[in-house]
């Protein structure tokens, strides 16, 4: 199957899956619940006496800089894609 038609199949059995969901939260909670839970363990391990609303703080910047440092290499990667090759 080529990579075009896989994607095709890909997007129909995702909104298929989605049309059978009625609460999208409920259904992701688990995999949100462990992103989450890897960024507490890194600010629990960065500041060990802190305070539990502390960690919830320090865990929030965390994540932001995780999906900050996710979009800067997709930029970067876009940016390579549109850029013509030296000659």
């Amino acid at each position: 199957m080529d990579p075009q038609m896989r994607t095709l199949r890909a997007r129909l059995g995702a909104h298929a899956m989605w049309a059978n969901t009625v609460d999208p939260a409920s259904r992701t909670a688990k995999a949100r619940a462990a992103a989450n839970g890897r960024f507490e363990r890194e600010a629990r391990a960065k500041h060990p006496d802190a305070t539990d609303e502390q960690i919830a703080r320090v865990a929030g910047h965390l994540k932001s800089a995780y999906f900050q440092r996710l979009a800067l290499a997709s930029a970067k990667s876009r940016r390579a894609k549109n850029t013509p090759a030296a000659a």
